[in-house]
C-alpha cells in the first residue's frame, strides 16, 4: 500500500499523529480518508450501505465464533462420562482450542495483507463451519479436538479481519460507536456460551451444541459470499517461514504454561513450556525486528511506536487479566460456595455480560464526544471498587449482591474496552491495520491465560491451606492490586487523531 510523506514547512518529516515522533531514518505516513468496498472516500461522518453491510456481516460471524468459544466450557463434565476420557484429558478440548487461536492470531496480519476481505471471510467462516460440522458428526475425542483445532482457525481470523475493516471503512468521527458495536460480539457471546450451553445439555445431547451453531454460522458464510465486497487495498508481501515456526513454541508455549501452571496437576511440563515459550518469543521479537528493516515482518511491532497504542495495549492486558477474576473464579465460588447449580451459574452471570455489550454503542458514542480520559479513568476505578467488594464475599453472601457487584464490574470493563480499542487503533497508519488487530487480540490471549494462572494459583494454594472462601478472597484481593495498574495506564490516555489528522478526535 502506498503512503505519502509528510512534512512541515522545512522539509522534516511530521511527528507521528500520536504525538510520538516518527523514528530517525522514518517517515510518517497519511492515512487516506476511509474507503467504501467500491473504493470511493467515505465523506466524513457517512458511511455506505454497502460499508454497513460489511461490517454487519461481519460483526454477526465474529458473535457466532465467539459464542462456540465459551460454549464448550460448562459441557466437559458430560463429555467425560460420554466420550469415556478422563478430566485431564477432555480439558485438552478447551487448551487445544486456545493454543490454536494464540499460534494462528499472530500470522492474521499477513493473511489480512495477502488476501481479500472477501477471501479472508470466506477462509475464517469456511473453517469454522467444516469444524463445526465435524465436530457435530464427531465419533470420538480425537476426531472432536481435531474440529475444535480447526474451528479455532477460523475464529482466529474473524475478530482481526472484523477491527482491520473497520478501520478501513469508518469515518473516525464514527468509530467509537462503531466499535462499541464490536463489544457487543466480545461481551455477550461469552456471557451466553455457558447459558445457552446448560439449556442444551439439560434438554439434548452434546452434539446439538454444535448443530445449534451450524445454522447460524452457514446463514453468515452464506450471506458473506453474496453480499461481502472487498475493502482496502492487498499487498505483496512475502511469508517468513522461519517466523512462523517461531510462532509455535513462542506464542503456544506461553499460553499452555500459563494456562496450565495453575492446575491441581501442574507439574515441571507447563514450566519448561513457560521458559521455552518467553526465549522462543525473545527470537521472534528479535526476527521481526530484523524483517522490518526490509519491510517484511510477519507482525509489525512499529505499531508500538505510536504512544497511544501502546498505553492502549497495557491497559487492555491489566483488564484481561483482571476480567478472569470474573470469568474464572465467580463460578467457582457460586458452584463451591453458594452450591449454584452449573445452569443457575450460567443465568446468574448471564446479566454481566449482556450489560457490557449492550452497553457498548452507547459508550462508543460518548467516546466519540469527550474522549477517553473521563470513560477509561471511571472504568477502571469501578473495577478496583468491584474486585475489591468480591474480595469480601463469604458463604453468607447474598446471591442478589454478587450478580448486582458483577453488572458494576463489566459496566466498567465496558467502560474500558471500547476506548482503549478506538484509541489505540486510531493513530495506525493503514499499512499496520491488521498488524495493529493481530497484536492486540494476541496481546488479549496472552493475558487471558496469565491472569487465570496467576489467581487459579491463589485460589488453589489458599483453599488448600484456609478452606474455599479464603482461597477466593485472596486471589479477589490480587486481582484488586492488578486492576490498580489499569488506574494509572487509565489516566494516561489521551485523545488521538487519525494518522492523517481527519476529524474527529
Amino acid at each position: 500500500m502506498s503512503t505519502d510523506v509528510t512534512s512541515d514547512a522545512n522539509g522534516k518529516p511530521e511527528s507521528g499523529a500520536s504525538g510520538v515522533a516518527a523514528p530517525a531514518g522514518t517517515t510518517s505516513t497519511q492515512a487516506p480518508a476511509p474507503q467504501g468496498p467500491d473504493g470511493q472516500v467515505a465523506a466524513s461522518g457517512k458511511m455506505s450501505r454497502e460499508s454497513v453491510t460489511v461490517i454487519v456481516t461481519l460483526l454477526v460471524a465474529t458473535f457466532v465464533v465467539i459464542l462456540n468459544e465459551t460454549i464448550m466450557n460448562v459441557a466437559l463434565q458430560r463429555l467425560m462420562t460420554d466420550l469415556q476420557v478422563s478430566a485431564s484429558t477432555v480439558q485438552w478440548l478447551a487448551t487445544g482450542f486456545m493454543l490454536t487461536m494464540a499460534v494462528v492470531i499472530p500470522t492474521t496480519g499477513f493473511i489480512l495483507q495477502r488476501m481479500s476481505t472477501r477471501g479472508a471471510f470466506m477462509l475464517a467462516m469456511g473453517l469454522f463451519s467444516g469444524g463445526t460440522l465435524l465436530a457435530a458428526l464427531a465419533p470420538g475425542f480425537l476426531v472432536l479436538l481435531l474440529a475444535r483445532i480447526v474451528q479455532a482457525g477460523g475464529t482466529a481470523i474473524m475478530l482481526p479481519l472484523l477491527m482491520t475493516t473497520i478501520l478501513t471503512l469508518v469515518p473516525l468521527s464514527k468509530r467509537g460507536a462503531v466499535m462499541g458495536n464490536v463489544s457487543i460480539a466480545i461481551s455477550v457471546a461469552p456471557a451466553m456460551g455457558p447459558t445457552v450451553s446448560g439449556i442444551i445439555l439439560d434438554n439434548f445431547s452434546w452434539r446439538f451444541m454444535f448443530v445449534f451453531v451450524l445454522p447460524v454460522a452457514l446463514a453468515a458464510f452464506a450471506i458473506g459470499a453474496k453480499y461481502l465486497t472487498n475493502v482496502g487495498e492487498r499487498e505483496k508481501t512475502t511469508l517468513d517461514v522461519t517466523s512462523v515456526i517461531l510462532t509455535v513454541p513462542a506464542f503456544g508455549g506461553l499460553v499452555y504454561g500459563l494456562s496450565q501452571i495453575g492446575g491441581s496437576n501442574a507439574g515441571v511440563v507447563p514450566l519448561i513450556a513457560l521458559v521455552a515459550g518467553l526465549l522462543c518469543l525473545a527470537l521472534f521479537v528479535f526476527r521481526q525486528l530484523k524483517l522490518q528493516k526490509s519491510d517484511a515482518p510477519l507482525l509489525d511491532l512499529r505499531a508500538f511506536n505510536f504512544r497511544m497504542f501502546t498505553v492502549s495495549t497495557l491497559l487492555m492486558v491489566v483488564a484481561m487479566m483482571a476480567l478472569f477474576g470474573g470469568v474464572i473464579l465467580l463460578p467457582l465460588y457460586l458452584q463451591n460456595t453458594l452450591h449454584l447449580q452449573p445452569l443457575e451459574t450460567g443465568l446468574a452471570l448471564l446479566p454481566g455480560g449482556l450489560a457490557m455489550g449492550l452497553l457498548g454503542p452507547v459508550i462508543g458514542r460518548i467516546f466519540d464526544k469527550v474522549g477517553p480520559l473521563p470513560l477509561t479513568l471511571s472504568g477502571s476505578v469501578l473495577m478496583v471498587l468491584t474486585l475489591w467488594q468480591f474480595s469480601r464475599l463469604d458463604e453468607g453472601s447474598a446471591l442478589g449482591w454478587v450478580i448486582a457487584l458483577h453488572v458494576a464490574l463489566s459496566f466498567g470493563l465496558a467502560l474500558l474496552f471500547t476506548p482503549a480499542f478506538t484509541t489505540g487503533l486510531n493513530p495506525l497508519p493503514p499499512h499496520l491495520y491488521s498488524h495493529g488487530s493481530a497484536i492486540i487480540s494476541t496481546a488479549q490471549q496472552v493475558s487471558g491465560a496469565a491472569g487465570t494462572a496467576l489467581l487459579v494459583s491463589i485460589y488453589a494454594v489458599v483453599s488448600a491451606s484456609s478452606g474455599l472462601v479464603a482461597g477466593m478472597q485472596a486471589a479477589f484481593l490480587v486481582a484488586t492490586v492488578i486492576a490498580v495498574v489499569a488506574v494509572v495506564l487509565s489516566a494516561m490516555m489521551r485523545k488521538t487523531e487519525g494518522a492523517g489528522g481527519h476529524g474527529g478526535h
